[in-house]
């Protein structure tokens, strides 16, 4: 049930989030933030009035409403926001049985008991907390942190097959294992990287690596299989792609008796940025970093 009726900023928030948390549910739980706003421009009926451009930033009125209020979301557990991805939270999906507007009402809900809790005492100097500055805060980041996980994914995409093979053995090293096999360019057999605990090779397990530089497609379950097929004795699996997985792909792994662990693109990011300060600088050089900090909070 409506508690009040809802400002046409809100009203626009509440239809475009809840259209992005649908087609998160019907993808199996994500989106990647780059494919939100094509995917409402697309898939959601918008007014003249919410397409117009507003404010000293001149941001699109539906994409400022939706960012705004995303917010309220994150605090109910509808939806986390995390290195590039949206997910819908099981809460979130259990909510997508309710109208939009009752989601909007428990978000707002949510929003303001987390407010409650964590009171910001209020300077007499610099007047009281802006919740609107202190959202678009949080806005702000959260594009720029999009912005910055796009430009470092476009990268990749951009390297050939044999470049990304590279980069995800440069990785390896950086976690102390051993590369002394990295498939030449032809017909490697299924295996692209071996990678070992020790100089000799002599210490089990033994690594073998599949890579697949395919940034707009998810690997399928018969590609798993075929890695799986190549294990000995002593052997692991792990699969790297710069794209993703399908949900048979991923439940092959878990119904298989060998080990074998699944590497996607955002993975693949989150670990680079995680070892490279243990990268030697000529394997830096391939995917260069630059670390930059941003004033955060205390969540």
């Amino acid at each position: 049930m409506v508690k009040e009726k809802f400002s046409r900023t809100k009203a626009c928030a509440t239809k475009t989030l809840y259209a992005v948390m649908k087609e998160m549910s019907r993808r199996g739980g994500s989106m990647p933030a780059k494919e939100l706003y094509p995917f409402v421009n697309e898939n959601v009926e918008l007014t003249e009035w919410e397409r117009e451009p507003a404010g000293k930033m001149k941001y699109i009125r539906w994409t400022n409403s939706f960012q705004f209020y995303s917010i309220d979301y994150q605090k109910a557990g509808f939806i986390v926001k995390k290195n590039g991805n949206w997910y819908v939270t099981p809460e979130g999906e259990a909510a997508l049985k309710k109208t939009p507007e009752e989601v909007m009402n428990i978000a707002n809900d949510a929003y303001n008991e987390w407010r409650r809790l964590n009171p910001k005492d209020d300077n007499p100097d610099e007047g009281p907390t802006d919740e609107t500055a202190e959202k678009d805060n949080s806005r702000n980041l959260d594009l720029l942190e999009s912005d910055a996980r796009e430009g470092i994914r476009q990268f990749i995409a951009s390297k050939s097959p044999y470049e990304f093979q590279d980069m995800v053995a440069a990785l390896l090293r950086a976690m102390d294992y051993h590369t002394p096999f990295i498939a030449p360019k032809g017909k490697d057999g299924g295996i692209d990287i071996i990678a070992y605990l020790d100089p000799l090779g002599a210490q089990t397990p033994r690594i073998k690596v599949q890579v697949k530089h395919k940034p707009e497609t998810a690997i399928g379950a018969s590609e798993i299989r075929a890695l799986l097929g190549v294990l000995r004795a002593g052997d692991i699996a792990l699969f790297v792609t710069s794209g993703s997985f399908s949900p048979d792909a991923r439940r092959e792994t878990t119904s298989s008796r060998e080990f074998i662990r699944l590497i996607d693109g955002n993975d693949f990011i989150d670990m680079w940025q995680e070892f490279y300060d243990k990268m030697t600088d000529e394997d830096k050089n391939m995917l260069p970093l630059k670390r930059i900090s941003f004033l955060g909070n205390n969540e």
